[in-house]
């Protein structure tokens, strides 16, 4: 407003000014802003285990290839390690537990712990 007031002057010039500032979109975008912020942020929790905290990320709209036009990403938040899953569109909830289970969780998981099927129970070897 101190700017425009520098230069200009009408009646009721800062009525004006206030108003087109409040109707103009990049105005409005551009604003800076001035609200308190809302407090401190807090630090994730370190890991200390690789596959006990995992992202899981789709990457759609791909190109369709060997009937797969999806990528299924899960990735070890500790390590960073990242597999990825070529699934389809239509895949189903069922269909995709059974995909992580068969990729990731067999892979992965049951390797790291020596995890070993007793009849129908995982069970840890230690």
């Amino acid at each position: 407003m101190e700017l425009v007031t520098r230069n200009y002057w009408w009646p009721e010039v800062i009525r004006d000014v206030g108003k087109y500032v409040e109707d103009c979109d990049i105005c409005q975008r551009m604003k800076n802003k001035i609200e308190e912020l809302v407090g401190k942020l807090k630090l994730s929790k370190v890991l200390e285990k690789p596959w006990t905290h995992l992202t899981v990320d789709f990457i759609t709209k791909l190109l369709l290839v060997a009937r797969k036009d999806e990528i299924l990403v899960v990735c070890n938040r500790l390590s960073k390690i990242t597999h990825f899953v070529a699934i389809t569109e239509e895949m189903t909830a069922e269909r995709l537990a059974r995909l992580f289970r068969d990729n990731v969780w067999i892979t992965w998981i049951t390797r790291k712990y020596g995890v070993r099927q007793r009849t129908t129970v995982y069970s840890r070897v230690d």
